[in-house]
């Protein structure tokens, strides 16, 4: 009996409850792949390069020669990575999804492999390139977005989290780059995913978010990675939640979270915005920082990105008749969500009664 190859839209479904194998190369998988799919791959880098070699320059059966002969050798251990994996994840079933990158030879060799051995073999048709397909597909449709504005240091991220926690639908951009959207946002965190990544794990995101959700106000670059053009135009269009925080309350909260941070990487980071802080400005931040005067610094840096966000702010679509700004006295993300909640029912309410 054939293996069963589904599309990417059952496949996606799927990918919630089973597990998802990877047969590409080390290099493919390392450089983007579908989230929580596990590696398992047919060929090295090296060898699937000599098997390509092969096929085009020689002839397929060639090529299927070479990869007939590097496959005997893992047969074996491909089946017990499966069985491992499974095992891992206390899971009753065998049943398994699969793919490579167009659903070719790769799955295929391998899917017959698995089934052979008794696991149940789904593989998707089209493969990798088929998802990405359908990641592409994912920045296109409209959505009903609330963008959560505010200034640096607002705690726009901490007030997402206890959004969340109160089962609002929200989608942290900044969790899914690694990083927290200012120069300084790369330090301390995990290396960025490359930007191929970045949209597999976003597109996920949409997906599961279906219905309205929120997003923090960000610039479309984030570190190294950027939000998709079609994605950002939507962004740019929705309502944003401002939300207005005392100066003094974000300075707090800005020495609170950078003032632990290495020196050495917060001069990094000033020397890397100095075309735009101009030359006085740059020199004076790092001299108080060099000098351990770190709220002092921080204050100019404020003062700075106030600059900068509220010039990005004025230049969405609408902005006028879509900023929404609500007054808060600090950045306790608790009492801030009941101050947008009850704002957000207000408003709601009021249109009713109009409607």
């Amino acid at each position: 009996m054939p293996v069963k190859k589904i599309s990417i839209t059952e496949f996606i479904e799927l990918s919630f409850t089973l597990p998802v194998f990877d047969v590409r190369s080390p290099g493919e998988y390392n450089h983007a792949h579908i989230p929580k799919a596990y590696a398992l791959p047919l060929f090295s880098d090296e060898e699937r390069k000599e098997v390509g070699t092969a096929y085009k320059q020689q002839s397929k059966q060639k090529a299927i020669k070479i990869g007939v002969d590097f496959f005997g050798k893992k047969m074996r251990g491909m089946i017990e990575s499966v069985e491992t994996t499974l095992k891992k994840n206390q899971s009753d079933s065998n049943k398994i999804l699969l793919h490579c990158w167009r659903g070719g030879m790769r799955s295929g060799g391998v899917a017959w492999l698995l089934d052979l051995y008794g696991f149940d073999v789904i593989v998707l048709e089209g493969g990798y390139k088929a998802y990405r397909n359908w990641v592409l597909e994912q920045f296109e449709h409209e959505y009903k977005i609330k963008v959560l504005g505010g200034f640096t240091g607002s705690g726009k991220t901490e007030l997402l989290q206890s959004l969340r926690e109160s089962n609002e639908n929200v989608i942290d951009l900044e969790a899914l780059a690694n990083h927290k959207g200012s120069a300084f946002g790369g330090i301390g965190q995990e290396p960025q995913p490359t930007q191929e990544m970045f949209e597999n794990k976003l597109a996920i995101e949409l997906y599961l978010n279906k219905t309205d959700f929120w997003l923090e106000d960000e610039s479309q670059r984030i570190g190294r990675v950027n939000i998709p053009h079609p994605l950002w135009h939507t962004i740019r269009k929705a309502p944003v939640y401002f939300i207005d925080i005392p100066f003094h309350e974000r300075l707090a909260f800005i020495e609170k979270n950078y003032g632990v941070l290495e020196t050495e990487k917060l001069i990094e980071a000033v020397t890397r915005i100095q075309k735009r802080l101009g030359p006085l400005e740059t020199k004076t931040i790092i001299q108080l920082l060099n000098e351990n005067q770190v709220k002092e610094a921080f204050l100019i840096l404020l003062k700075y990105y106030d600059k900068m966000y509220l010039k990005s702010l004025h230049k969405r679509d609408n902005s006028t008749a879509n900023i929404h700004s609500i007054i808060m006295d600090s950045t306790n993300p608790e009492d801030n969500k009941t101050k947008l909640i009850a704002y957000l029912k207000n408003k709601n309410d009021r249109a009713e009664s109009i409607g």
